[in-house]
């Protein structure tokens, strides 16, 4: 059919750009589609994916550990970029494939080179297991530029080893240097698996082919707290970082919640712990077992951490839209029943009731569907139910037992209901803020709104007038928003949610943004693509950085999730090579500097701030889309990321200290993590 408005439709049979016939089918064989699109297995090539090459073994050697085969678990970051993971498992099964067109070889091989191969499709292999897809330990190979694979099983001590490489001009990733051998003989009682990888530095971005350790120990870390009884162990053999941390918790997720709600000022000692097993249609695999600790405190936000299967669900999913039912439905039945409520009173909550509260629910399931390969979300349905009636039962007869802590908990939400429930001329002014400018409310006379309304539209929040002025003028107006801040931000960790709905400069900024805060917050409804937060590089200008991110996360989290706020990088040294000026961000830039520039005569400029730069530096290194550097905010590990906060900008001054003194860059660096 001939398009409507007269134009000449293209000859798709015509040679060219337009040609679409058989030739331009594309066959991926193999491994080959991993490597083409290596963001669909492992969420991105930066520093997430290249963990999470890490995580899919690591995961596969946690399945063994919970079918009861070994209880030590070994993780080494070798010292030229490598990494091994070894188990105490049964092994992967080194013994000819029976059928199909891989018969004959190896079943190890056809593990790690086929998609969708494992033992965790059929029945025999594995009850539980957090990895169902079938494509980890390959994915793994597939973006490895080499991997070796080593077995203990019956006796013997077997070997494969896999590397990409190219033949014909067309790149075969994790092909075998050749079968499976044997090149030893161990005892019987021997067994395990142990994977060594090198990522490839084709697929990721050189500056992010090298792991984290912190991030790295946090994973072990948390996965010690989910299997209680299972040690982990990190060796570190890089030069300038060995090290060797064992991680145990024999408490298990009750010494998670324990450590989560101990910077936040208790509500009461300890933590509630839930048990159950459901089994309501073993014939349908739904066998569930719910494990989860509950904790309150003086804080204003809710910390809610979930696994499945030994799986952090970082999006959560039913089992976590379970929990936050039961515990709303069960303290407020416990407040009507006991009358700490009044009659005029309008009922309590989810959000009153879960204020200060504290949870880590763990679920593990036969079946457990989950959303996308990197596992970030638990879809069972039935789940949620199953989850709500386990903990409604264990909480309320907890609040039975417990009368003492249970009004603790009710008059705290109580005092939650009471600002909620505020006079009708203050809640009218309240959504008045609340609401974007679009709306009708109209936007703060500091903002320098840009031209567009749609599109790729970034908002930087800048320290200061005076930056804000040279902001104004370095920026682009088609798409560039500048807003100025007075002064240090509210910090929002440790203010009552009433100082913070009152707070001026930062309902100028949910007004600005336009997408609500806490559970009304809604990306889609969000002013621009991108908010940009532009400091000082300087220690006054990291704390507003450091109060600005605690407020999007605490009061946004989607916006930081959704990898939406970013962090400008100014210079903070200035200097002269021939007649070029040249900008260094800050010491350890310096000191790489004249490490290539080792005759290096020129004084170095020290910029003081944003607003003692001219405009145009501050556009040309900072503001300027083509030159600048903007480092990403992400999530990479959600309790870590708590508890760096509850210590920080808690208001417990020994705990901050020691924080500090002890690992708060490097912690930081690891959790709020930021990427270009």
């Amino acid at each position: 059919m001939p398009p409507k408005d007269g134009r000449t439709a293209p000859d798709l049979t015509a040679s060219g750009a337009t040609a679409y016939d058989a030739s331009a089918i594309a066959v991926l064989e193999g491994l080959e589609p991993v490597r083409t699109r290596p963001g669909m297995y492992i969420g991105s090539t930066g520093p997430a994916g290249l963990h999470h090459l890490v995580w899919e073994v690591v995961d596969n050697a946690v399945d063994e550990a919970m079918g009861g085969f070994g209880d030590r678990i070994e993780v080494t970051l070798l010292a030229d970029g490598g990494c091994r993971v070894r188990d105490e498992g049964r092994g992967i099964p080194v013994d000819p494939y029976p059928s199909g067109q891989h018969r004959g070889k190896s079943a190890a091989e056809v593990v790690l080179t086929v998609l969708h191969a494992g033992g965790k499709f059929g029945t025999g292999g594995y009850q539980v297991s957090g990895g169902l897809h079938g494509v980890g330990v390959s994915v793994v190979n597939a973006l490895s530029s080499r991997l070796v694979l080593d077995v203990w099983r019956a006796g013997s001590h077997w070997r494969q080893s896999f590397s990409a490489r190219r033949e014909r001009g067309r790149l075969l990733p994790g092909v075998p240097d050749g079968p499976v051998a044997a090149i030893g003989t161990v005892p019987k009682s021997r067994t395990g698996t142990q994977v060594t990888f090198w990522p490839d530095p084709e697929v990721f971005d050189d500056r992010n082919v090298g792991f984290s350790g912190r991030t790295v120990a946090e994973r072990l870390k948390m996965q010690a707290y989910i299997h209680r009884g299972l040690t982990f162990v990190l060796r570190d053999e890089r030069p300038g970082k060995e090290s060797e941390q064992a991680f145990r918790f024999d408490g298990g997720i009750r010494d998670l919640a324990v450590e989560l709600n101990g910077a936040k000022k208790p509500l009461f000692p300890g933590v509630i712990a839930v048990g159950s097993v459901h089994d309501a249609d073993d014939a349908a695999g739904q066998w569930l077992d719910v494990d989860a600790a509950l904790a309150f405190n003086e804080g204003y936000t809710e910390t809610l951490l979930s696994f499945a299967n030994g799986i952090a669900t970082v999006d959560g999913g039913k089992h976590a839209e379970g929990i936050r039912k039961a515990v709303t439905r069960a303290v407020a039945n416990y407040a009507k029943a006991k009358g700490h409520l009044k009659d005029k009173d309008p009922g309590l909550t989810g959000d009153d009731v879960r204020e200060g509260f504290t949870a880590v629910v763990s679920v593990k399931l036969r079946q457990p569907q989950f959303e996308g390969q990197t596992k970030g979300k638990l879809g069972n349905t039935w789940v949620a139910g199953a989850v709500e009636s386990a903990v409604y039962a264990g909480l309320s007869t907890w609040l039975e037992e417990h009368p003492a802590e249970g009004k603790l908990i009710v008059d705290k939400a109580r005092a939650a209901m009471r600002l909620r429930t505020q006079t009708e001329a203050e809640r009218e002014a309240d959504r008045k803020r609340r609401k974007t400018g679009l709306e009708g409310a109209g936007l703060p006379d500091k903002l320098y709104d840009c031209l567009s309304g749609s599109g790729d539209t970034e908002l930087f929040i800048v320290e200061g007038d005076s930056a804000g002025g040279s902001a104004v003028r370095a920026r682009n107006p088609k798409f560039q928003a500048i807003f100025p801040l007075r002064g240090k931000p509210l910090n929002a960790e440790t203010a009552k949610m009433e100082s913070i709905v009152r707070n001026a400069e930062l309902n100028a900024l949910v007004q600005i943004v336009g997408a609500g805060r806490g559970t009304s917050f809604d990306a889609a409804r969000m002013r621009y693509s991108r908010i940009v937060i532009m400091a000082d590089a300087d220690i006054d200008g990291g704390h507003i950085q450091l109060l600005l991110l605690t407020f999007f996360y605490r009061q946004m989290t989607d916006l930081v999730a959704e990898g939406r706020l970013y962090i400008a990088c100014p210079p903070l040294f200035s200097t002269v090579v021939g007649s070029e000026k040249v900008y260094l961000r800050d010491e350890a830039a310096k000191a790489v500097f004249l490490a290539e520039h080792p005759n290096h005569k020129r004084e170095f400029n020290r910029l003081k701030g944003l607003g003692e730069m001219d405009w145009q530096e501050l556009r040309d290194t900072t503001m300027d889309p083509v030159r600048r550097r903007l480092l990403q905010v992400s999530v990479s590990d959600a309790a870590a990321v708590d508890r760096m906060l509850s210590s920080l900008m808690g208001d417990d001054a020994e705990t901050k200290w020691e924080f500090i003194t002890t690992n708060a860059d490097e912690y930081a660096a690891a959790s709020l993590r930021l990427s270009e």
